[in-house]
């Protein structure tokens, strides 16, 4: 059912169609010679319609490898195996698809008394090399980049902080100081603020990227975790944990209009791009929630793999993914249907943050 395995079929019989025109070079007739001229034309036409090898990378941080693992979305494999810092944690990618952005919390051990320093890493996406490492804040934790690509904003969750990044240097050129334990990050699509939960003051941190200070901050009433802004721009989305529900804040306003109950310890949260859905994983009760962002109900539950603690929608928003921590793997969602359709077991170890990219020689907008 994989289409990897075309690219191989079509080469075995352009082989097979050649070898008799070069074996009788000089000797075809010249109705023999248009009839393969024809069969040429069919064949090259049909090579048209064959997807490339790999239409989408997914980047995904293994926490426990120190490793980014990078999964070719038509095969299900790994193509590459990236060692970063001390255990991974969120993945973001610019929007040129150039670079991905992966934060190394430096934490050897939950019970250990020492630690790495804590860092972002820098991954070339075509050449899966690490080109750049950042020192930033204590337990970076979320990562966001901003539209136009310029600034990556990191989420520092044990300094209470937001370090500014600017992408074009690979350099710290501002740090926000914002509530307690800062943990997700989202920007909105006109790039003008960034919203940031902070898990242990319960609430959320809105930035101005403008002057990058904090110039609002709205209270959540319980633990705030993941957060995701609308296509639009006007709504952001915020997982709460504590209350097992997501609330919805008005951009404009900056208030909280709606509280969407969903499953047990609700997480990560992505917006499909259309901006129809949004899906939420639920870590304790190992399922996803789809809501339906027109009237903010929850409209599927989805079973996946134990303990989801991230989500990515594939570019043309088909597919979602989350990772799986304590299975290592990852679910694939087909988001028509919201069931299951694929488990990638190639995800490594202790799957955390995850990101999916276009390849640059894909021949279709699907990843699948």
């Amino acid at each position: 059912m994989r289409d990897s395995s075309k690219g191989e079929i079509m080469s075995d019989n352009k082989a097979r169609f050649w070898e008799p025109v070069i074996r009788v070079r000089g000797r075809t007739s010249g109705r023999t010679r248009l009839l393969l001229q024809w069969m040429a034309l069919l064949l090259l036409m049909v090579s048209w319609c064959v997807p490339a090898a790999a239409q989408c990378d997914a980047f995904v941080a293994q926490n426990a490898s120190n490793s980014v693992w990078v999964i070719n979305t038509l095969t299900d494999t790994a193509v590459a195996v990236i060692p970063v810092d001390f255990s991974p944690f969120g993945v973001a990618i610019t929007p040129n698809g150039a670079f991905a952005y992966v934060t190394n919390t430096g934490i050897i051990c939950d019970l250990c008394p020492v630690s790495q320093p804590p860092s972002v890493s820098v991954i070339d996406t075509a050449s899966y090399k690490v080109v750049a490492t950042i020192p930033v804040g204590l337990y970076p934790a979320g990562v966001a980049i901003s539209p136009n690509g310029a600034f990556a904003y990191v989420a520092n969750f044990n300094s209470n902080s937001v370090s500014v990044i600017d992408t074009a240097t690979n350099t710290v050129t501002a740090t926000v100081t914002v509530g307690t334990n800062p943990l997700g990050v989202a920007i909105t699509p006109n790039g003008a603020f960034t919203y940031v939960t902070n898990y242990t003051s319960h609430s959320v941190s809105i930035i101005s990227t403008t002057t990058n200070s904090v110039v609002a901050t709205l209270p959540m009433g319980s633990p705030a975790w993941g957060v995701a802004s609308t296509p639009s721009g006007a709504a952001a989305y915020v997982t709460n944990p504590g209350s097992n529900s997501v609330s919805v804040i008005n951009t404009a306003t900056n208030t909280v209009v709606a509280s969407v109950a969903v499953g047990c310890g609700p997480t990560s949260v992505a917006i499909t791009p259309n901006g129809t859905l949004a899906y939420v994983t639920n870590s304790c009760d190992s399922t996803v929630s789809v809501i339906n962002t027109a009237t903010n109900t929850v409209v599927a539950t989805v079973a996946v793999g134990s303990q989801p603690q991230n989500i990515a929608i594939t570019p043309d928003g088909s597919f979602a993914y989350t990772s799986n921590f304590l299975t290592g793997n990852l679910s694939v969602i087909d988001t028509t249907t919201n069931t299951v359709v694929d488990t990638v077991q190639a995800a490594g170890t202790e799957p955390l943050g995850i990101a999916i990219k276009l390849r640059p020689d894909a021949l279709t907008p699907k990843c699948r």
